[in-house]
């Protein structure tokens, strides 16, 4: 019964949605009161959707495997956990939560704009139902997961079992925030473009929207890297997989779109390149979903679909990105500009920085795309790989990083570049430094390292630049500074922490990439091999029983070069109910550097291992928290969390007519 009430509740979300969205994007001159409905609607839609996730998280959880997308992806042996997270283990399930997302966005705006005017109110959630009706109407015509089978099978086939890990459980969910967010972002700039309300003010509702969901991409991006490295055993965080890069990808334009909104805020310039970007950056998001269900793929991250599903989505993409672009030329050109400003200002550091990331995402949108329509068109098949990518993103982001310190020091309007320098000097010294110091001590194998160092350290210490400047940190007495620190804006603290966390990043992906060790041996129990001063001894060998798996697994000691030791255990799972082999690798943490140890195949009578040293790699996911984080502070401050003061009975002048 319960499957039947979730199969209804989406059809009813689904109907709800297509009235919403015609009532608010033919019917948005309404006033004030469409706007009190649309905003119920809003919030009924989230009611309704999430009465059919629960209907599938129901049946999943009791094993009910009359429900076809139960008997395909679960099993009753599987812990409880990866019963919920089998839910979104596969397509049908997937595009569920994909909608429960949708319509929670748009029942916080609902719930949270009331003091948005009713006519950008209106369009802002009938643009949201309609991309709702959508997406369900996608779900139910084309990939309905509430199917019955007439005859259920007395056990499921089981999940996917890289799937099954604690990783996947909350990647997904993280992921969709951060693409199903942006769909706001767009929301408001349709609503900018049909209603000509394109200033200061709307610049403040977007920035919000915009940050929460550039925090949530950025841990699902962050605990998807994580999870390739210690789950598919192959020790690597990056593949520039081209379903990484369809995530990636509305990142960096997320990126571009909160400092552009930050300009348009604070200047009322860069109207029309803000509105291009919040198109842009779902557009983007969107086709992350149709690289993942179109089939065209083949990845362990994509969902294995009927290709007829992939040309559904493509149309839906050819209306709602196209519908949006030909929105957006017919109208830009009677938007007004902005204020002026000179080039060496805060303001040109801004455009510079937006300029580095949209060729950035150029250059990925075009390796990513390229060898697929080459395919289409001639059935050519060519590889591009990470040496095109990391050539040109590197040649693209190494600019970037450079010029990035400078940019907060600037004053808005006009600025004196010498001056910025100047306070920078004690940064770069700093940053030469510890160069010069590490590429000495540790040698350095990859020509480009020193580079890459000196400029993570470079963003690392300039990051904090005007904190100290602020601060007047070492010119007054400390305790004067102290006060002065507690005292700065929480703006000023999200800038320099995110600021901070990517120079974490990079220092981490330098590091591991230029100083990662590697042996590859073969072993029996008893005896033991050496990498990068640390012996690793293998203790012994047996099988393991799982709730639905078996396991060989090998229990090896560590002992480090300080003579500190650790227990590891390596694993080979084959899960009973579908067969399939896993690898588990074993990882241990030296402050900052893990010791990465994978179990292989038998070989005759021995064991192939494989030990991986990497320094210094939790930087790279360090530094995304941090990010993160900073993302989080930043929602914090009251300037920037509310969105517009009450508006007055004056009415508000349009941007442009």
């Amino acid at each position: 019964m319960s499957i039947e009430l979730g199969h209804f509740s989406l059809i009813l979300a689904f109907a709800i949605a297509a009235v919403s969205a015609l009532g608010g994007l033919v019917l948005w001159q309404r006033g004030d009161r469409l706007a009190m409905v649309l905003r119920q609607a809003s919030v009924l839609q989230f009611v309704l959707v999430a009465v059919a996730f629960l209907a599938l998280v129901q049946a999943f959880v009791v094993s009910d495997f009359s429900l076809a997308l139960a008997a395909n992806n679960s099993h009753s042996l599987k812990p409880l956990i990866f019963k919920i997270s089998g839910v979104w283990g596969n397509h049908e399930g997937s595009m569920v939560l994909w909608i429960l997302i949708l319509v929670l966005f748009g029942a916080l705006v609902a719930a949270f704009g009331r003091r948005l005017p009713s006519d950008l109110s209106n369009l802002v959630l009938g643009t949201q139902s309609l991309l709702t009706a959508a997406f369900a109407g996608f779900t139910l015509f084309t990939s309905n997961p509430f199917e019955r089978l007439t005859q259920p099978p007395l056990e499921g086939a089981d999940l996917n079992p890289v799937l099954q890990d604690i990783g996947l459980a909350i990647h997904p969910p993280l992921l969709y925030a951060g693409y199903v967010g942006f769909s706001i972002c767009f929301s408001f700039a349709i609503a900018a473009l049909v209603s000509g309300r394109i200033d200061q003010a709307w610049a403040r509702w977007v920035r919000p929207w915009t940050m929460l969901s550039w925090i949530f991409l950025t841990l699902g991006i962050a605990m998807g890297s994580y999870w390739a490295y210690y789950e598919l055993g192959w020790g690597g965080w990056w593949f520039w997989d081209p379903v990484e890069n369809a995530s990636f990808m509305p990142w960096l334009a997320g990126t571009a779109l909160l400092h552009s909104a930050l300009v348009m805020e604070k200047r009322n310039a860069l109207k029309i390149w803000t509105v291009f970007l919040s198109i842009i950056t779902f557009s983007l998001s969107l086709l992350g979903t149709f690289l993942v269900r179109s089939g065209i793929l083949t990845s362990v991250h994509t969902f294995a679909s009927d290709p007829t599903r992939g040309l559904v989505i493509l149309s839906m993409l050819a209306i709602l990105i196209g519908g949006a672009f030909l929105l957006f030329a017919l109208r830009s050109s009677s938007l007004r500009q902005g204020g002026l400003f000179a080039p060496i200002s805060r303001e040109g550091a801004l455009i510079l920085n937006n300029l580095f990331l949209a060729t950035a995402v150029g250059a990925v949108l075009v390796g990513t795309l390229y060898p697929l329509v080459l395919d289409a068109l001639t059935g050519t098949t060519i590889s591009v790989g990470a040496p095109f990518f990391n050539l040109t993103f590197g040649a693209l982001m190494a600019p970037l990083l450079l010029v990035l310190p400078f940019g907060p020091l600037l004053p808005w309007k006009r600025a004196d570049l010498v001056a910025a320098g100047q306070r920078l000097i004690g940064m770069a010294a700093l940053a030469i430094f510890l160069t010069i110091l590490i590429s000495a001590l540790g040698g350095v194998s990859i020509s480009l390292a020193p580079l890459g160092l000196l400029l993570g350290f470079w963003v690392t210490f300039g990051a904090l630049a005007e904190v100290i400047e602020r601060a007047r940190i070492g010119r007054i007495p400390a305790r004067e500074s102290l006060r002065r620190l507690i005292g700065l804006p929480r703006s000023i603290w999200s800038t320099a922490l995110g600021h901070l966390g990517l120079g974490l990043t990079v220092l981490g992906v330098v590091s591991v990439s230029a100083w990662e060790t590697e042996i590859v041996t073969t072993l029996n129990p008893g005896e033991s091999t050496e990498l990068s001063g640390y012996i690793i001894a293998f203790d012994s060998f047996d099988q393991v029983a799982g709730p639905n798996y078996v396991a060989d697994t090998g229990r090896f000691t560590v002992t480090a070069p300080g003579g500190r030791t650790a227990q590891l255990d390596a694993e080979r799972r084959t899960y009973v109910a579908s067969g399939m082999p896993t690898t588990e690798a074993a990882i241990q943490s030296y402050g900052l550097s893990q010791l990465y140890l994978q179990l292989g195949e038998p070989l005759d009578d021995t064991h192939v291992i494989r030990v991986w040293h990497k320094p210094y790699i939790l930087l790279i996911w360090l530094g995304a928290l941090v990010m993160a984080g900073a993302g989080v502070l930043s929602l914090t401050d009251r300037r920037l969390r509310v969105g517009a003061p009450q508006p007055s009975r004056k009415a508000v002048p349009k941007a442009a007519e």
